[in-house]
């Protein structure tokens, strides 16, 4: 995060309603830390004003007129790499455009409010404000000359161990999406069962998971409470409730509920990770992805003393290098390892050695 006397991060904004431009203009200036250099209504005066003002962020919003926001993203990102912050509208059409800026490079987003009420504007604006500021730290230099995804590279054939007995746990902030996407692309469908807290708002999480389950040989949904942890399955907290992992008889199980912040999230790492050290100890696998801040670096610390494997994304292949970099430092990490050398990693931990 920037200090004070640190240059002002410049922000150029894009969005086709005059009137949203000057609401954000206004919003992001209360902020001693962000400039907004510049707007842009559609997204090829915005390519012109890039170049010109080289902005630190962008902001874009995600339904345009002549080009979209996710397909100005497919052009952006492997010319020009900047951390962009997509403005979202909270409805089915808005969930799933957000899903897929997040695919093609976006790093985070905000939702309008769905009234015209001040409160909501003003609980946005400080979310964005926040969100700038990480963005600025942001390292999004890979999608430059991006290469086409790896494809899947673990076949069936493989044989793991623990079955019903094991749990993948794994958490994630900013740029996690992305991070979440490339593993559970390279899981085969044997994988044991995944639990994932990803920080994201409500109502957003269940397109995210039919996005993965289109792309995984994992079935891949948003959590349910009593949902069974089985292998071949990835569950994904909801936003604004917790989730923890408890173990019934011979099978474990999901707990959603209403619960406090933790870490200043709802859903939070440390909640499923320090439940998962708790009840399934030395079956579990954790692993720590892109985000800022400190969230479930106890929670994987809890997990390592149990007796679980834990794995964290390295520096160069995070977006935002401080959750693993947190869970480094406390002790919690075994490995930390580039993104697509996780699975591989998590793979040979379960494998079984068949003569």
């Amino acid at each position: 995060m920037l200090e004070q006397g640190s240059k002002k991060i410049k922000v150029l904004i894009i969005d086709d309603s005059a009137l949203v431009r000057s609401i954000l203009e206004s919003g992001l200036g209360k902020d001693p830390m962000i400039t907004v250099v510049g707007t842009a209504s559609d997204p090829y005066i915005a390519r012109d004003k890039i170049l010109e003002l080289e902005p630190d962020v962008l902001t874009l919003d995600v339904e345009m007129p002549r080009m979209d926001g996710v397909a100005f993203l497919r052009k952006l990102m492997p010319q020009y790499p900047i951390p962009v912050i997509m403005v979202s509208a909270l409805t089915e059409r808005g969930k799933k455009i957000t899903m897929n800026a997040l695919e093609a490079g976006a790093i985070d987003f905000v939702t309008k409010p769905s009234t015209g009420v001040s409160r909501g504007l003003n609980a946005m604006m400080a979310d964005l404000r926040e969100k700038v500021k990480i963005a600025s730290t942001a390292d999004v230099s890979h999608w430059r000359s991006r290469q086409q995804p790896l494809p899947r590279s673990h076949p069936e054939s493989r044989v793991l161990s623990g079955g019903t007995d094991k749990v993948i746990a794994i958490g994630a902030s900013t740029g996690g999406t992305e991070a979440i996407r490339t593993m559970i692309k390279m899981f085969p469908a044997s994988t044991p069962g995944v639990a994932i807290v990803q920080h994201m708002p409500p109502g957003f999480i269940q397109a995210f998971a039919e996005s993965l389950d289109h792309q995984s040989a994992m079935q891949v949904k948003e959590a349910e409470n009593g949902d069974r942890i089985l292998p071949g399955r990835v569950v994904i907290a909801p936003g604004g409730k917790q989730m923890k992992i408890y173990r019934s008889g011979g099978v474990y199980l999901t707990k959603i509920f209403d619960g406090e912040r933790v870490n200043g999230h709802c859903p939070s790492v440390e909640v499923l990770m320090n439940s998962v050290a708790e009840q399934v100890g030395d079956n579990a696998v954790g692993v720590m992805l892109t985000g800022m801040g400190g969230d479930g670096a106890k929670g994987l610390l809890a997990m390592r003393k149990a007796g679980a494997r834990t794995f964290a994304q390295d520096e160069k292949t995070s977006v935002v290098f401080g959750m693993p970099k947190v869970a480094y430092e406390i002790g919690a990490v075994e490995k930390m390892l580039p993104i697509d050398a996780i699975v591989p990693a998590i793979l040979k931990s379960l494998e079984q050695k068949v003569d």
